[in-house]
């Protein structure tokens, strides 16, 4: 059991603050894998930046996976292709930065396989990041769910699309910067199809 670290939830391609977290806490990260499915945060979305401002990218799940189903239960939907519409958009968005063409092999299979659970799919993709930013950092999963830890940071309602982050955060390079500005805490994909092999540096 670690005694000091942070706890954090399982997000869908991340915001930045995640990866600063990890980056602070590592190696003495706990992953939450027992808490019920939350809607409308992070678990299942991504901001990312495109011509006409924020877009979020939606993971859809079956319906009913909502009310108290703990999150490794959860399914994904593939009612309508979502993979496909999350694919083009990366592509319509990031195409003309620095390094979407680095990293876009590795990433494309995400967009082609089917998984059956969210938690799954958030972890592959995951890892695929932590190996791309090179952060070395073997994840560790809670075993049962408790309320709060004493000793852990706990992250696991903090980093929320529904609440203006208090993260402090320097600009870097964005695609359509020129039209909204800098937008801040976006998924960890606009920071790494900007910056690349710098995105450790920066975090």
């Amino acid at each position: 059991m670690i005694e000091k670290g942070a706890v954090l939830p399982m997000f869908y391609l991340p915001p930045i603050e995640y990866f600063v977290k990890l980056n602070i806490y590592k190696p003495d990260i706990l992953i939450e894998k027992e808490e019920h499915f939350p809607k409308q945060t992070y678990r299942n979305r991504a901001d990312i930046y495109s011509p006409d401002g924020k877009l979020s990218l939606v993971v859809p799940v079956i319906k009913g996976s909502k009310n108290h189903t703990k999150i490794k239960d959860v399914k994904i939907s593939y009612d309508f292709s979502w993979q496909r519409l999350h694919w083009m958009s990366l592509q319509a968005c990031y195409r003309r930065s620095a390094y979407f063409e680095y990293y876009e092999d590795d990433l494309a299979p995400f967009y082609e396989k089917r998984y059956n659970y969210l938690f799954d799919y958030n972890e592959q993709l995951l890892q695929f990041i932590l190996k791309a930013i090179k952060m070395p950092l073997a994840l560790n999963y809670t075993g049962t769910y408790e309320h709060e830890y004493a000793s852990l940071a706990d992250f696991r309602a903090v980093i929320s699309p529904k609440k203006e982050s208090g993260f402090e955060q320097k600009s870097y390079f964005q695609v359509f910067e020129e039209r909204s500005g800098f937008m801040k805490n976006l998924s960890i994909a606009d920071l790494l199809f900007n910056q690349g092999p710098q995105t450790i540096n920066y975090l």
